[in-house]
């Protein structure tokens, strides 16, 4: 293979394998794009730099929001601060005396010594036990304990009384016709007198249903009755299932031996079942007995016997009995299966009771002076101060969860006092709430307190003394929570979801509160829950805003002291705002239904602007007309209004009847002034720092993946900065803002130039050190990729600059040419600072390029001195290996963008040269040419690399066109030459679509037996008058050409035509050719159409060309006749072109006798067109 090839070969293997070709899309992305890399450049260097402070106070309200946030997520396991609001007024309420925590302690050992109930495992049967943990509740000593408990034991016992209440029965047999029932109960306690009763009881149901001749026997009521005492209930009408809902009383002689008994008996006649059983109550012997007995007591008890025929007809539905020995502490709610009364008697269905054993006349001296409830909630508010104490989790996490000890302490004696289930649930919220402002516990157990009073309401079950407690109980809790909310930001501030979650709770607890029917019964005159809180929410606000104030108001009361104040004011104003609106506002709104972000905004905002716009009239009153402010004032100014701004975008999350009126609407006016001096500033700046910047920088890459340098990150990372002012500015007057952005767009479009023309300046006192050639072009091609690096971040920039808010407000504010009118001034600027930049670039490329020219120029001479007798590839050699070396070092250094354009330039270059050399050797050999032609294909394949280096529309351009056709030309041959000459006048034939010149119809046929070329002229028409008559006299003459395919053919020509421009020939001529001669690509049969001149040269008319491969017998198919039989062809005239000239011109340098035979007869044609 040729040392040429090898060359491209070579060229291609590297720009394909080359790491930045590889990595160019990646790195197209990455270099446009905000750089992460720190520069280590003089301005970070210095403290207090301009653009580190500009910085610092953009991203301050981004920074308190992330840290907020932050902390909330990190703090999760901080504990709530203590609820402090001074002494809550419960203490009081739960302060004993020592005499009355002595009455408790012996209330709570009467209860345990008369205990009564089944314990179940969920309490402690242990006496000692419990007698042991209450001496550590109360702390009392083992002495004090003992004497405490003989005394009550030789107290008078509690007598103990079992009630029952008769919910309902269901499935009950059907007694009557109507398939239905009309039920009632029986029930009493059941004495067992004797073990043979007992015994006799297994055996048989007992029932209140006595036989009269029985009854007879008998001398007392005692004797008389099975029971005690005996109650019913009322008769339901026509039901299965009754429901009764009935409450009654019995007392117990004998906890362990009495029974309870109850009979369901279906009523069948109108005496009141009532009324009999309270007559019977009242019975003193026999004879008022029989008289009731058999309307009250319908069964007696059986002896054995077998039942008479009235007792299998009788009203018997089912018994219970239950003994009162087996009923649990916490008494029973049950259902209970209905029980026959004999083997044979047929019952169904169960009965629905309620039982619980009480106690009455208590011998304690606690019980004589207060009611069970206040006793009870007493003894939890003790059990609770020592159980808290001995909880293992936080204090302000517990949920109320007491011991075994104290549940069964409490359990006995809410059974003994008959604390019914209502009662109990308001004791406990009573004292747990209580409780809770003397020690905070979990609100959300407080929340289910409540919401079990709610469930178990009932109003008629409620004592008075029971509502002014729960009363009470109500006020004390809601004052709390309101003092609470009063200092809501110290009490429950934004750093964990544990005091959010708190908070959350409390104010369920209070909602909850104001929801219920209980509270409305009790408090009846109450305030409205919201109300109460937007006042205290108010009073707070007012209270925090004034302590975080005076924390901040400086001592030195100067100009600068005071805005820095007031900017650290709005800081915290600002952050109080973004937590109200992000986190108490979905609470409270959600909760209690009160907004407390309009509430507090509305009110933060108007204390805030007040006492800026105070102390903006105090500056303007020091500095009345001063253009120029101190840029330490200038840079407090701008932070106090930076923070306005984002105080004053709250108002967008208001309700739109609250956004009106606002205190800051009109804030910016008071920093107009302030505006133009720190864009002035900004610029200034702006330059200074990339100036710094240029100094520092040592024109090397700023990493592995970066074909810029440090300055070139330092200038984007400022103006990164000038678009974050320019956003938080966010100037609200669309007409000024227009002005601002204009001024910051020119501004760094300016400084953009600035820095290209220091970067350039650096490398130019570089070029006269004694720097080496090969650093000097990495480094003009690191400048070269800063000046791209900045123009390609401009125009994001100017882009990103938040003029589509802009335009909205000058489209809605001003005429409706408005936003054109701005959209036109920024694309302006854009495209201007593209310009600028680009011709920054080109003048850093023609440095570039210099440096190159001379060594093009050595390798282009080389190839034109080169003998004809070498190879062309050796010739060309040279070049393309000092191109090949140029390459790699410029694709490693450039970015894509910039290689393009360097190899555009050197593109132009090598063109430029070799047309220069072509033109100073003309008339050389044809071998010359062909040299220049190979060497242009080598480069464009050599600029193309297969796709990677510059499309082929652009090497193709009009200077490649030119030179490619004349060094294609000029490598042909004269006849070569010759035969281009016509191939392009019958390409142009064939383009013509009309001719001024006229037009001309032929016949042609070659007859290939005879080897003759038959040519007809038929007429022409609409030619040019070239006589003073506005006529001509036209003949035509046919020529076989190009000449040298036709040496021995001579033309022809017709007859002349007098005073017609529509002249009819009918002429017919012949041409002796072999078909191989017609057969060339380039044969053609030239027609000339001539004016006949009798006193001077003939004039030329016009000419057209017929390309034989159009002839019918050639390359078309034979018709019979012949030449007759053909359609004839119309021909165009037309006149030479200039693309044909230039052949010409090539033919008339070379000095062959062909070439200038050819020259010749076409100047001669020339002339006649000029004297034309």
């Amino acid at each position: 293979m040729s040392t040429l090839l090898e060359i491209k070969s070579s060229v291609l293997r590297q720009v394909q394998n080359r790491q930045s070709f590889r990595r160019r899309a990646e790195m197209e992305s990455s270099n446009s794009s905000q750089e992460t890399y720190k520069v280590p450049s003089a301005d970070r260097e210095e403290t207090g730099d301009f653009f580190d402070r500009m910085r610092s106070v953009l991203q301050k309200q981004e920074n308190m929001q992330r840290y907020w946030r932050t902390e909330g997520v990190l703090n999760n396991s901080i504990p709530p601060p203590p609820e402090n609001v001074g002494e809550p007024k419960a203490f009081e309420k739960l302060l004993l005396s020592k005499r009355e925590i002595e009455m408790l302690y012996e209330e709570i050992l009467y209860t345990l010594v008369y205990t009564a109930g089944i314990v179940s495992s969920e309490h402690i049967a242990s006496e000692e036990e419990l007698f042991h943990y209450l001496q550590k509740v109360f702390g009392v000593s083992k002495s004090d304990h003992d004497a405490v408990l003989h005394h009550v034991k030789e107290s008078k016992a509690p007598v103990f009384a079992l009630k029952v209440t008769v919910v309902q029965a269901r499935n009950l047999l059907a007694k009557d016709p109507n398939g239905f029932s009309d039920p009632y109960c029986m029930l009493g306690i059941m004495i067992m007198q004797s073990s043979k009763e007992t015994e006799e009881k297994k055996e048989r149901k007992f029932s209140f249903r006595k036989k009269k001749d029985k009854i007879e026997k008998r001398s007392s009521i005692r004797e008389v009755l099975p029971a005690k005492y005996i109650q019913v209930t009322e008769v339901k009408s026509n039901t299965l299932n009754p429901v009764w809902n009935e409450n009654f009383h019995f007392e117990i002689d004998d906890i362990c031996s009495d029974q309870l008994h109850l009979d369901i008996w279906d009523h069948d006649d109108d005496v009141s079942v009532a009324e009999a059983c309270k007559k019977l109550n009242e019975v003193t012997g026999f004879k008022g007995m029989g008289r009731y007995f058999k309307q009250i007591v319908k069964s007696a008890r059986s002896n054995g016997t077998a039942a008479s025929a009235e007792d299998n007809a009788d009203d018997f539905l089912g018994c219970l009995d239950i003994s009162i020995n087996e009923i649990p502490v916490g008494g029973l709610d049950k259902w209970f299966k209905l029980e026959p009364r004999t083997s044979s008697s047929r019952v169904q269905g169960d009965c629905h009771l309620i039982i619980k054993l009480i106690t009455n006349q208590r011998d304690t001296v606690l019980s004589k002076k207060a009611s069970g409830s206040v006793i009870h909630e007493m003894l939890l508010n003790q059990l609770l101060q020592y159980e808290h104490k001995q909880t293992e989790v936080e204090s302000w996490n517990w949920k109320g969860e007491l011991s075994k000890h104290a549940f069964t302490i409490l359990s006995h004696h809410s059974m003994q006092t008959d604390l019914s289930s209502l009662q109990q649930a308001v004791i406990k919220w009573q004292a747990y709430s209580k409780h809770h402002q003397i020690v905070s516990m979990d609100y959300s157990f407080l929340l289910g307190l409540l919401k079990h009073i709610e469930e178990q309401w009932d109003p008629t079950m409620c004592q008075r003394e029971q509502e002014q407690s729960l009363a009470e109980s109500f006020t004390l809790f809601t004052e709390y929570c309101l003092l609470l909310l009063k200092k809501l930001r110290h009490n429950f501030p934004v750093l964990n979801t544990t005091v959010i979650n708190r908070l959350e709770f409390m104010l369920r607890c209070l909602s909850q509160i104001h929801n219920m029917q209980s509270f409305r019964m009790v408090c009846p005159f109450h305030n409205e829950l919201h109300l109460e809180i937007v006042a205290i929410i108010k009073k707070g606000t007012l209270e925090w805003y004034e302590r975080t104030y005076a924390s901040l108001r400086p001592e030195e009361k100067n100009t600068m002291e005071q805005l820095r104040c007031l900017a650290r004011l709005a800081d915290a104003v600002h952050e109080d705002i973004e937590k109200s609106q992000n986190v108490y506002n979905r609470l409270f709104v959600s909760i209690v239904k009160v907004d407390f972000f309009s509430i507090t905004y509305r009110q933060l905002e108007k204390l805030v602007a007040d006492e800026v716009s105070a102390a903006m009239g105090a500056l303007k009153g020091t500095e009345p007309e001063s253009p120029q402010i101190n840029h330490s004032i200038g840079e407090a100014l701008f932070e106090l209004y930076i923070t306005l701004s984002e105080v004053r975008k709250f108002r967008d999350y208001l309700p739109l009847k609250d956004n009106k009126s606002l205190a800051l609407s009109g804030f910016h006016e008071l920093f107009k002034v302030s505006i133009h001096t720190w864009l002035i500033t900004i610029h200034e700046k702006t330059c200074e720092r990339i100036q710094r910047a240029v100094d520092m920088d040592k024109l090397e890459y700023v990493d592995s993946l970066s074909k810029h340098s440090s300055s070139a990150v330092d200038v984007t990372i400022c103006f990164s900065q000038i678009k974050e002012f320019w956003a938080q500015l966010a100037w609200p007057d669309s007409s000024e803002a227009f002005v601002f952005l204009t001024q910051l767009s020119d501004d760094i479009c300016k400084a953009a130039i600035y820095y290209s023309e220091s970067i350039r300046r650096k490398v130019d006192r570089g070029h006269q050190s004694s720097v080496g050639q090969a650093l000097i072009t990495e480094q003009l091609c690191i400048i070269l990729n800063n000046i791209e690096h900045i123009r390609k971040f401009m125009g994001n920039i100017l882009r990103d600059l938040d003029s589509k808010p802009l335009e909205i407000a000058v489209d809605l504010s001003s005429a409706t040419d408005g936003k054109p009118q701005v959209q036109k001034a920024l694309n302006t600027q854009l495209q201007n600072i593209d310009i600028d930049m680009q011709r920054e670039a080109k003048n850093m490329i023609s440095h570039l390029t210099e440096k190159m020219i001379g060594d093009i120029k050595k390798y282009i001479q080389h190839i034109s001195l080169s003998p004809d007798s070498i190879q062309n590839d050796e010739a060309v050699s040279p070049l393309m290996k000092y191109l090949d070396d140029k390459l790699i070092i410029l694709n490693e250094t450039l970015v894509k963008e910039n290689l393009h354009r360097v190899l555009d330039a050197l593109w132009w270059l090598l063109l430029k040269f070799i047309i220069d050399a072509v033109d100073s050797n003309r008339g050389v050999s044809v071998e010359f040419y062909g040299r220049f032609y190979y060497t242009l294909e080598a480069l464009v394949d050599f600029f193309h690399a297969e796709g990677q280096g510059l499309a082929l529309e652009s090497l193709r351009n009009g200077d490649y066109r030119f030179l490619e056709e004349e060094l294609r030309l000029n490598k042909c041959s004269t006849s070569e030459l010759i035969e281009k000459y016509y191939l392009d006048n019958i390409k142009e034939q064939r383009s013509s679509e009309q001719s001024k010149y006229g037009r001309l119809n032929v016949k042609c046929y070659y007859e290939s037996s005879e080897q003759k070329l038959y040519v007809e002229v038929l007429h022409a028409a609409d030619l040019i008058a070239l006589d003073a008559n506005g006529l001509s006299d036209p003949f035509v003459i046919i020529e076989l050409c190009p000449h040298h395919i036709f040496p021995l053919v001579k033309c022809q020509r017709t007859q002349v035509k007098p005073k017609t421009l529509h002249p009819v020939y009918d002429e017919l001529f012949y041409f002796s050719v072999s078909l191989e001669q017609c057969r060339r690509k380039s044969a053609c049969i030239l027609f000339t159409v001539m004016d006949h001149d009798w006193l001077s040269t003939n004039d030329f008319a016009g000419e057209a060309v017929l390309p034989m491969n159009m002839i019918y017998g050639l390359n078309r198919p034979h018709i019979t006749g012949g030449v007759k039989n053909v359609q004839p062809t119309v021909l165009k005239l037309t006149r030479p072109k200039a693309n044909v000239k230039s052949i010409l011109k090539m033919l008339d340098g070379r000095m062959d006798k062909e070439a200038q035979e050819f020259v010749k007869k076409l100047r001669e044609m020339e002339k006649y067109m000029e004297d034309d």
